[in-house]
């Protein structure tokens, strides 16, 4: 279906919420709320009709709902919007946790009218960002995204506010900047000359870069620059602890479950598909990184005791598997069957991470709005006092760390097999990131919710209304993926299947 205009619709909603926002009083803040609120959950509601209406699981490896027109003729440019069964499950993704998060900021007293017209923006971008088809669009998406969330944490964050926006502004307008200088590249590869994703993909295997050769190599590394500090790899990442822990509570789920994606999602979209010889060639140092970042990423939150900066590192950790996973289809060896399995984990565990880490952060800011601390040697034994948060806790955490049965198992598990058939000592030593993942967790667990009750903390309420509803849907999902995930792994599969079939070619000397 061409030009249906459902995914303008859903892109483009949140700004129109935004919109309404600007013409409110300032003074209006319960306006304000409802406003934003009721344009997200409309968002939300359309995208998961979507997914599941018009979207067809069957033909996920192909491109559908598209919109298009002529933005910019004479420079090739179109606004292209559409989606398939990598970025179908993100847009979904992107308008949960968006829809969640406002309904967490309900707290929220300074700068009101601001702070829910910078999150309305963030979503139309964050959604722009998985559905644009024009490479030129995409850009335009990539940076809106990058705007609203400086503010959000240099206005609304915590005290070191102002250095963490910076920090995070110059790191992603390096990699932005990087990314666009190889994007043009690939614009003047191909003859004639397109900004169109869907026909560079289509293309690649008949004008390839070649392997080893030198602007080949530049727009792969560009290309990587870009994604990579988004994921964050290793070496990249020294932005995200700080931005993580000086972002509003809601900043930091949008940051750690939507922002981070769009590092693999790059990769898989456009590095894979347009560069696949690179890829081959590259794959080794891709994978080598992406092991360091699990196992570094995971004793560096074992060494924290702040809650929130503990879980700020484990999204190192997690998204270095979705990378192991990513890697090992990059791969010039192997078989197209295992390098599907290693790449439907990595597209699943993006989800589940968004999902499940998007809960911590949530369970991170509700203790601290108690307690005004987030050191973990200051509770003790709250559990008694605050039941509900102590067994959703728990249970995001098991998730997390890859218990059977959660969401997080079912996404790591095929990881490591795809992973095993390609590089087997990685993934072997990738196990070493599981257990000292269980490890952090369960000794947070219990430094906060077991042992002897802190008196300090004997009138602490339990979760509210407002809390519940934010995490009550996450906690659905992890169940719900852990036991029954064919439905989101179907549409998922089919892409990939498709894609690594289109680009399975040999390695070009």
């Amino acid at each position: 279906m061409e030009n249906t205009g459902l995914l303008s619709i859903i892109t483009f909603l949140p700004v129109v919420g935004g919109i309404g926002v600007l013409f409110l009083p300032r003074e209006s803040h319960a306006n304000i709320k409802l406003v934003a609120a009721c344009a997200s959950a409309l968002t939300l509601l359309l995208s998961v009709a979507v997914f599941f209406v018009p979207f067809e699981m069957a033909g996920a490896g192909e491109f559908q709902l598209t919109d298009r027109c002529d933005w910019i003729p004479r420079l090739g440019i179109q606004y292209k919007l559409a989606v398939d069964g990598l970025s179908m499950p993100l847009v979904c993704l992107t308008t949960l946790l968006s829809f969640l998060s406002i309904c967490y900021s309900w707290r929220i007293t300074h700068r009101v009218k601001e702070y829910f017209l910078f999150f309305l923006l963030l979503e139309t971008g964050m959604i722009g960002v998985f559905c644009a088809l024009d490479i030129f669009l995409f850009y335009v998406f990539w940076e809106v995204s990058l705007v609203p969330m400086y503010f959000l944490i240099g206005i609304w964050g915590h005290e070191q506010r102002e250095y963490a926006a910076i920090k995070f502004f110059l790191y992603t307008l390096l990699g932005s900047l990087a990314m666009l200088l190889a994007m043009l590249g690939l614009y003047f590869h191909f003859e004639p000359h397109t900004f169109d994703i869907a026909e560079m993909i289509r293309r690649a295997p008949q004008e390839p870069l070649l392997a080893g050769s030198v602007r080949g190599a530049l727009i792969f590394w560009g290309l990587f620059l870009g994604f990579a500090i988004k994921v964050p790899l290793f070496p990249f990442h020294t932005w995200l602890p700080l931005a993580h822990v000086e972002a509003p509570t809601a900043g930091s789920v949008i940051l750690a479950g939507v922002l981070l994606k769009m590092g693999p999602y790059g990769f898989i979209r456009f590095s894979l598909p347009i560069l696949p010889l690179q890829c081959q060639q590259f794959a080794y140092v891709v994978a080598v990184l992406a092991l360091i970042s699990i196992i570094y990423g995971a004793l560096c939150a074992m060494a924290q005791t702040d809650m929130k900066r503990l879980v700020a590192y484990s999204s190192v950790n997690h998204m270095g598997y979705v990378m192991l996973g990513v890697a090992a289809a990059m791969a010039a060896h192997g078989a197209i069957d295992v390098k599907v399995t290693a790449l439907n984990g990595a597209v699943l565990q993006m989800v589940s991470h968004g999902i499940i880490t998007g809960a911590l952060f949530l369970l991170v800011g509700v203790i601290y709005d108690r307690a005004h601390t987030r050191d973990l040697d200051a509770f003790g034994g709250i559990w008694t006092r605050v039941p509900v948060y102590g067994g959703v806790l728990i249970l995001a955490a098991l998730a997390s760390l890859g218990l059977p049965g959660l969401a997080g198992f079912v996404a790591e598990f095929p990881i490591f097999i795809g992973v095993f058939g390609i590089y087997k000592l990685f993934a072997c030593l990738g196990v070493i990131g599981i257990i000292v993942t269980a490890g952090y967790f369960l000794w947070m667990i219990q430094r906060v919710l077991l042992g002897p009750l802190n008196e300090k903390w004997a009138d602490m309420p339990d979760m509210d209304t407002r809390e519940k509803i934010s995490l009550y849907p996450l906690v659905a999902l992890m169940i719900i993926i852990g036991i029954m995930p064919m439905w989101l792994l179907s549409p998922i599969n089919s892409a990939m299947t498709a894609l690594l079939t289109r680009i399975h070619v040999p390695l070009v000397p």
